[in-house]
């Protein structure tokens, strides 16, 4: 009664917290929407076994598989991530009658942590499993921070890096055999760590200015796109191909890209096409942005094009990337190989998926087949409109459709392999053709409604003086800034935090005149404070 008080507690508490709570005593007091796979399961069974046990609790789960599938399982889903940390484990009781156990498979049960958006989900699952004494009750504990673990992709990071985990499944015996087995399953009962994701972290920036987008409201029907805004890339690379196989040429006729009816329309045609000496059968559009940025908030809304072998993207990469046609490697900007120059898939489609939309990173760490990926499904993906957000931050990177989450990319170690994501990145519209593409195919659109992208208000870039006489100049800053304060008096220490409130480092004010050497930092803004003086005030200084 005293854990049951205390997890209604914590329950009515978890509304002003991060935390949560995962509990089920299968006696009413649950906050566990259970789901079977393979097996008969009875929520509300009578336990047979609380005579003379360490449960005497009147209900409990009854499992039982009849050896007639392949997964045998039960699973719930969690509206937010579940976090992993020190003291977290998952604790449950079970009971497995002897007499129920048929065949050779070992007496155990496995949790298994999975991410529910992919359309795959146990492709990057964790898997704890544990040995069970028939004829007993007892308590069984998961614990991933000091138990053996098994990933099913020997690639996935350590299961408390990761924040993409909202699927516990229990598995009682093991999975593709025929034999039978019978479990009860009691007090289930998990509390999480704090989301960081969910609202946000408190030194979150605002991205509420909207600083650069296109409305696509051109007059007239068949109209070109804006030249200000898009730039059409048309150079065939690797000599004659696409990248990934793709069969299309990208084209700049209002064939395959237009705007009407307030609409952008991005085409991909089945038809004979030469160019550059390469003749193809089909065409399509790829659109680079003259606009690129750090940091922000990409907001795409857009219906996306069908049939199978029709690949959309809404993504970016690195404005430094070494790419002949690119704009801005045509422009001088070229310097760094993909992946360095790091890729943020905002939105994928695939036609032979029909509605389910994936995000993904692509750094020097996972690239290619990357393992940071996720998504979700969109039943109404090519009937109607969606809006395809990514949010970046100076840490993360936070990708939903209509608002709702589906992956927040977070590394542990942020460096050139993990995060080549402190520069420039560009947008990217395209379809592509892939070689699968169905012989019925003739044509398809991916329509957007609007490009918009966000960053912080109120960014002042004047000089900034108050009644403590202080300067700093010049803001924003390539190289050097210098401090000038009027009011100096000893024993005063300068302060500097990134936007995400993370002390940066710290300076000794010894004259009135500080000279500060910006010329390693990544671009962005910063925050100075200067501590021992009568001046509280904290500055934003942009560093270009």
């Amino acid at each position: 009664m005293i854990r049951l008080l205390l997890i209604s507690l914590l329950i009515i508490s978890s509304t002003s917290s991060f935390s949560q709570i995962l509990q089920d005593d299968f006696e009413g007091n649950s906050t566990i929407t259970w789901n079977e796979e393979d097996i008969i399961m009875t929520l509300d069974a009578d336990n047979p076994f609380s005579t003379n046990s360490s449960n005497t609790s009147g209900t409990a789960l009854k499992y039982v598989d009849n050896g007639t599938g392949n997964y045998a399982n039960i699973y719930f889903d969690s509206s937010r991530p579940i976090i992993l940390e020190e003291n977290t484990p998952f604790d449950l009781m079970i009971y497995i009658p002897g007499s129920s156990i048929t065949g050779n498979q070992p007496n155990q049960i496995s949790l298994k942590l999975q991410n529910k958006n992919r359309s795959e989900p146990w492709t990057t699952q964790t898997e704890i499993i544990k040995s069970v004494t028939p004829n007993n009750w007892q308590t069984i504990t998961f614990d991933f921070a000091t138990d053996d673990f098994i990933n099913y992709n020997e690639n996935s990071p350590d299961p408390l890096s990761r924040i993409d985990f909202n699927r516990v499944v229990l598995q009682v015996n093991g999975e593709n055999n025929t034999d039978a087995v019978t479990a009860y399953i009691d007090n289930f009962y998990f509390e999480g760590g704090e989301d960081p994701t969910t609202p946000g972290n408190p030194n979150d920036p605002g991205y509420d200015q909207l600083v650069w987008s296109d409305e696509f409201n051109t007059n007239g029907t068949n109209q070109p796109l804006n030249s200000e805004n898009w730039f059409h890339q048309t150079k065939l690379p690797q000599g004659g191909s696409w990248f990934n196989g793709e069969i299309q040429h990208y084209t700049d006729r209002t064939e395959n890209s237009y705007v009407e009816n307030g609409k952008m329309h991005l085409v991909a045609k089945k038809e004979t096409f030469t160019n550059q000496g390469v003749t193809k059968q089909y065409t399509s559009a790829r659109l680079n942005s003259k606009f690129a940025f750090t940091y922000g908030k990409v907001q795409v809304r857009a219906k996306l094009p069908t049939g199978v072998g029709t690949w959309p993207a809404i993504w970016m990469l690195g404005k430094n990337i070494t790419e002949t046609g690119g704009y801005w490697s045509n422009e001088g900007f070229g310097t760094t190989p993909w992946p360095a120059c790091g890729e943020i898939d905002i939105m994928e489609h695939w036609g032979d998926n029909q509605n389910y939309v994936s995000s993904a990173m692509h750094t020097p760490s996972s690239f290619g087949g990357t393992i940071n990926t996720a998504g979700q499904i969109v039943p109404t993906a090519s009937t109607e409109f969606h809006i395809y957000t990514l949010e970046w931050y100076e840490d993360r990177m936070v990708f939903s459709v209509d608002g709702d989450v589906h992956y927040t990319y977070n590394p542990t170690v942020k460096n050139d392999q993990t995060w080549p994501f402190d520069k420039d990145q560009y947008i990217l519209l395209n379809t592509a053709i892939e070689p699968s593409i169905e012989s019925g195919f003739t044509e398809s659109a991916m329509e957007i409604d609007y490009v918009r992208v966000y960053q912080e208000s109120s960014l002042s870039t004047d000089v900034v003086a108050n009644e403590s006489k202080l300067t700093i100049s010049p803001n924003p800053v390539n190289q050097f800034t210098t401090l000038i304060n009027e009011g100096f008096i000893n024993n005063q220490t300068l302060e500097v935090y990134t936007i995400q409130g993370r002390l940066k480092d710290t300076y000794s004010i010894n004259d009135k005149r500080t000279r500060i050497d910006m010329s390693g930092w990544s671009a962005g803004v910063y925050l100075f404070k200067i501590k021992g003086s009568t001046n509280n005030q904290t500055y934003k200084i942009i560093k270009l």
